[in-house]
């Protein structure tokens, strides 16, 4: 069948771009081989944040004392826990089907599995499809470190582990990056004494060493052991303990293991070498600043792509490869500064460079921190914890990167996020009036802290 466009996947850059090209009057073939919403509805963001809100709440009853409330012993209901989970997941994922059917009769749906069988040319479910535009979308799972025993145990990634019904007793956490520390921290929030164990030395290692060390003060005092610098050497054991030993010899037991090591692409059934579309040396499909591949007429988006793996990166994507193949689109994939956050509490989020990273690329610096602790709203809410990070070009007054991990860091971050697109002076931020007391007025006295805008 001969139709405009193929688009492999319904996550976050597939799905609104499918839909907008039919109702831009493109006859559009959208495949999805499982469920519908990708990674970040059905395994991501959408079902983990959920369960970090019910963990939250868990530890906000157990400390209630602190503000002076007396609140009586915390029961855990895992079952109900992963069934609001559920509905809440099937009202995100019904949502994404409600988005293809209004998008009208240009637009079809094709369950099954999609591979290319030449180029341009796709088979999906035993039909075969042609298109002058093919768009790849087809997400990343869950990497398998090629640790010796690793098949032989009943381990966990971070979709099966959100189907347990009963809180683990000890849940081993192999991973120290955004996923594994979600998890280390809303287990134990649950009830669940947790190990942490990662090859790096600090957690989050992609990150500014004062955002690590911040968020590892919260992990020890909430009771989660870390074990830095720990290649596993072997796992083993069965149904009931599960024991990985390290390199250096020490090992550590427990009923459950999860593992949060990294990411690969699924690409590894899409026959891209029939599609004359090549990967890179890790699985992703290499692409250029419009999202080309090099075989003609097929682009690639979201997890598949080397590059941020984030669901609003792939939305993203597809906001800007949509004005390319309209033919009016001045942005790409390179022209754009992506904030990130770690869902744990407190929060660890960035946008920009690290300083590690802009001192490597030979920036000048002006650099400020502050104690997240000297917020008002912190102090009156008790949530002290964290510390704040800007990076300034001294020349032209832009900032290069901003780092904060505390409350709401997710949203503060945001803040800069127009000035660093816009490449205007951070001295707005400095002029602005702020509402006493909120944690925004935090970050104007983040950028006060460096030297040419402090009021002595």
């Amino acid at each position: 069948m001969k139709i405009d466009v193929i688009v492999i996947g319904s996550g976050q850059a597939g799905v609104p771009l499918a839909a907008r090209l039919a109702k831009a009057g493109r006859r559009v073939v959208i495949a999805e081989r499982k469920k519908l919403g990708g990674t970040c509805v059905n395994y991501g963001c959408t079902p983990t944040k959920t369960m970090v809100a019910s963990a939250r709440a868990a530890h906000v009853a157990r400390t209630a004392a602190r503000f002076g409330v007396k609140a009586g012993p915390v029961r855990i209901d895992m079952a109900a826990v992963v069934a609001r989970k559920d509905r809440i997941v099937r009202q995100w994922r019904d949502g994404v089907r409600k988005r293809l059917e209004r998008a009208g009769p240009r637009l079809t749906l094709v369950r099954g599995h999609a591979r290319f069988i030449g180029p341009r040319r796709v088979e999906i479910a035993g039909d075969r499809y042609e298109a002058d535009l093919v768009v790849i979308n087809v997400g990343a799972r869950p990497a398998v470190p090629p640790i010796p025993g690793l098949d032989e145990v009943p381990w966990l990634d971070n979709s099966r582990i959100m189907q347990l019904r009963r809180v683990p007793d000890h849940l081993i956490v192999l991973g120290g990056g955004y996923i594994g520390c979600e998890f280390a921290q809303m287990f134990r929030r649950l009830g669940a004494k947790v190990t942490l164990a990662d090859r790096d030395e600090r957690l989050l290692s992609t990150e500014e060493p004062e955002a690590s060390a911040a968020l590892e003060e919260v992990f020890r005092a909430e009771g989660i052991r870390l074990v830095p610098k720990a290649t596993a050497r072997s796992a083993s054991g069965g149904a009931r303990a599960v024991t990985i030993r390290f390199e250096d010899g020490k090992k550590v037991t427990g009923s459950h293991l999860l593992v949060a090591v990294g990411r690969r692409p699924n690409t590894d059934d899409l026959g891209a070498e029939a599609g004359g579309i090549r990967l890179d040396a890790k699985g992703y499909i290499e692409v250029d600043e419009r999202y080309r591949t090099n075989a003609d007429g097929v682009y690639a988006v979201g997890d598949c792509t080397p590059g941020p793996q984030f669901t609003h990166a792939a939305w993203d994507d597809h906001r800007i490869l949509f004005d390319l193949l309209q033919g009016r689109g001045t942005r790409t994939r390179r022209d754009r500064v992506v904030p990130i956050t770690a869902f744990t509490d407190p929060q660890v989020a960035r946008i920009g460079l690290t300083e590690r990273d802009a001192r490597a690329r030979g920036h000048a610096l002006e650099t400020a921190t502050m104690e997240f602790g000297k917020i008002a709203r912190a102090v009156e809410t008790d949530q002290t914890d964290g510390t704040m990070k800007i990076l300034l070009d001294p020349k032209t007054e832009k900032v290069l990167g901003v780092s904060i991990v505390g409350a709401e860091a997710g949203e503060l971050i945001h803040i800069f996020a127009p000035f660093m697109v816009a490449g205007v002076s951070a001295r707005a931020l400095v002029d602005a009036e702020y509402v006493h007391p909120t944690f925004a007025e935090g970050v104007q006295s983040l950028v006060m802290a460096l030297d040419r805008y402090a009021i002595r």
